[in-house]
């Protein structure tokens, strides 16, 4: 049970939800719980379809409000006499089916923090789906279809009244039809929210560490300078917001700005220390009013705090777009960058996080150009006059990352660029997904021969020859830029692992973690460390294996213990899972795993140990298929032959025996064969009360 799939994987997140909700269902009566199947599907697409990251086990206090005052009025249709399903209630059973199950992800909110946002905006539910603005189009119209006795049930009948709809025949309320069109064209519906790439794990220093670095920035020193001199009492500016002269002399020799201020009468003319100034001003730690310039009162806790500031300040870069690469003059004019800056800067600063190389300025340099094609719809040309505008770009590019510099969020140096970020020789991948892919991508990846454009080729083959000839700039954020990075990624809802965070993780939560979003060296670095942090390697190692134990889902179980057989250090996987085959619980997924990896000949398995892994194949089959519904039909799509080896395996040791009892019936639907022919096999109690194994025939 994975509970994050890509946006394209739609068959594989169809079949999980289905698993997911009917087993929620099913547990929910169980517990006596309130739950409706539909409304928990609609959850879940939406937590897989309008949200960045697509964690399905992650609720925060974000994502219950957009579900319950966005989605759902958007996309559920409550027809008129239709009683209004208790979706917070729904939402509150699924939270404790995903906490109860082990599924939920560790890294998001407590249970009862999640329950609590729940409880918090319960109270609007009501409001936001009767607010007809909320609707989206589809809902819109058949709302209004339903509302004038057309049974929208119906296909034909709904039909008729779309063609009466288009001739206008049709009376509807414009006003909300307007706010709806507003909405999609200004883009503000969940439904045009874009999944974004995962990030690899990174691994950052403790906070006291970036503290220090902090400090020892330059920049740091600056504009901590300049609000203090600003102090509470203010400085006077000009009827402008300017700095008068003679203060502007003075900051240049107290901050150490390097203007030149011999022959200047005006502070606008110095370039640094108005770049600071407007800096503060963004970083909100100074403000001009009523003619002085005053610092925040608000802002002498960041000031105090050195990380704090720095961070204020780097998410402060994203404003300057006027005073780093702004026109200085009528003579001048802003590049392109200068259009596109907020986004171009996010996706460079993106691009460079988690990176295992340092970034080779060709290729950066030319990513940010394939953005400003696609932006401004240039053509493929080379002209003169394209090639002075992005020259124009790359002069104002080279400016921020000069500003990042001396920041401290990233580092410049000369070298050779990585091999990776040569051509990509795809040559043994088809023409399938050459065919499928972008021109664009395929430029940006430098994939050899893919480019069939003549100014394509032409700038490929002028980086390729910069990137090999001798060394380039290579550029990678600092530990710092990574941290900051990170904090913004995670204030838009994207994932960001950092190594060490699932340091006091339940078992099941880090192992699950691990298997879908880790690579296998953050995933031993974590494991390692979550294992120390519990100081007994014996008592840690049965926390593990007792995880894998109790996860109901076999498929998300075999996943976990995959994870111990690879990120165990020294071999001590693989010995853990050898000694697993004699556990009666986990042999048959130890038997899988050691399997799927060759570490385990099918000629040293015994008879019984081939039908226990044959059984979990079994079961992993009906899950991977949404159920028992999927499983028959992939079934029923096999020849007969396969009915002795479903026998066989339903006769087996396999230690879940509902679950196989579950197949039995799927496999004789399918195959359309009596179950007891397929060897069901039961226990019953001699008189003695001892378990005495029957087989029906």
């Amino acid at each position: 049970m994975r509970m994050r799939f890509e946006p394209e994987a739609e068959e594989e997140f169809e079949a999980a939800c289905g698993l997911l909700v009917d087993r929620l269902v099913r547990w929910a009566g169980e517990q006596g719980l309130p739950v409706d199947g539909f409304t928990a599907e609609t959850a879940l697409d939406y937590r897989h379809r309008a949200t960045a990251d697509g964690r399905l086990g992650l609720w925060e206090s974000r994502h219950v409000e957009e579900l319950l005052l966005s989605w759902l009025p958007q996309r559920v249709t409550v027809l008129p006499g239709e009683e209004r399903v208790d979706a917070p209630g729904t939402l509150r059973t699924l939270l404790r089916y995903l906490n109860a199950t082990q599924l939920a992800d560790p890294r998001g909110p407590a249970l009862e923090d999640s329950l609590a946002a729940v409880d918090a905006t319960a109270g609007q539910y009501p409001a936001a789906m009767a607010d007809h603005t909320r609707w989206g189009m589809a809902k819109f119209w058949a709302m209004t279809a339903a509302e004038q006795g057309v049974d929208v049930l119906d296909g034909a009948a709904l039909q008729r009244f779309a063609e009466r709809a288009r001739r206008g025949e049709v009376v509807y309320d414009q006003q909300v039809l307007d706010a709806i069109m507003e909405r999609r064209l200004t883009g503000n519906t969940l439904s045009g929210v874009a999944r974004a790439e995962p990030q690899l794990p990174v691994v950052l220093p403790p906070d006291g560490e970036l503290r220090r670095r902090a400090e020892a920035s330059a920049i740091f020193a600056q504009l901590r300078g300049l609000a203090e001199w600003a102090g509470r009492d203010g400085r006077a500016v000009t009827a402008a917001g300017r700095l008068r002269m003679a203060d502007a002399r003075e900051l240049v020799d107290v901050l150490d700005t390097g203007d030149k201020v011999d022959g200047v009468r005006s502070s606008a003319d110095l370039p640094r220390l108005g770049l600071l100034l407007e800096w503060a001003k963004k970083a909100r730690l100074v403000r001009v009013v009523k003619g002085r310039l005053y610092v925040v009162a608000k802002a002498r806790p960041v000031l105090a705090d050195p990380l704090q500031l720095w961070l204020r300040a780097f998410d402060a870069c994203f404003e300057l777009r006027q005073a780093l690469i702004g026109a200085r003059s009528g003579w001048h004019v802003e590049s392109m960058l200068f259009d596109v800056y907020e986004d171009v800067l996010d996706d460079v600063l993106n691009t460079l996080y988690s990176l295992p190389y340092p970034m080779p300025w060709p290729r950066l340099r030319d990513s940010v150009h394939l953005a400003y094609r696609a932006r401004f719809q240039l053509d493929g040309g080379s002209d003169l006059r394209h090639r002075m505008w992005f020259e124009h770009a790359d002069r104002d590019l080279r400016t921020v990352l000069g500003l990042l510099d001396d920041l401290g969020a990233i580092e410049r140096e000369q070298g050779m660029a990585d091999p990776v970020f040569l051509d990509v020789d795809l040559s043994d991948a088809g023409p399938g997904l050459l065919a499928e892919m972008p021109p664009e991508v395929a430029e940006l990846l430098g994939v050899a021969g893919a480019a069939t454009d003549p100014a394509a080729r032409e700038r490929a083959d002028a980086r390729r020859e910069e990137l090999t000839t001798g060394p380039v700039e290579l550029i990678h954020l600092t530990e710092l830029g990574t941290r900051a990075v990170r904090q913004r990624l995670l204030a838009v809802g994207r994932d960001a692992p950092v190594v060490g965070e699932l340091a006091q993780a339940p078992a099941a939560g880090l192992l699950g973690v691990l298997a879908e979003d880790y690579d296998p060296d953050a995933a031993r670095t974590e494991l390692a460390g979550w294992i120390t942090a519990r100081g007994e390697r014996e008592g840690a190692l049965r926390q593990l294996t007792d995880a894998v134990r109790t996860m109901t889902f076999r498929t998300r179980a075999q996943a976990m213990l995959d994870v111990l057989l690879a990120a165990l250090p020294d071999g001590e996987g693989e010995r853990l899972l050898r000694a697993l085959r004699r556990d009666t619980q986990l042999a048959p997924l130890a038997l899988n795993a050691l399997a799927q990896r060759e570490l385990l000949a099918p000629e040293d398995m015994t008879d019984a140990e081939h039908l226990l892994a044959l059984a979990e194949n079994l079961l992993q089959l009906v899950e991977l298929a949404g159920g028992s519904g999927g499983a028959e039909e992939a079934l029923r799509a096999q020849r007969p032959e396969v009915r002795d080896a479903i026998a066989a395996a339903l006769d087996s040791a396999h230690p879940d025996r509902a679950g196989l009892e579950e197949f039995r019936q799927v496999a004789a639907r399918a195959l359309g064969t009596h179950g007891a022919r397929l060897g069901i096999t039961r226990e019953a109690r001699s008189p003695s009360g001892k378990s005495v194994r029957k087989r029906r025939r």
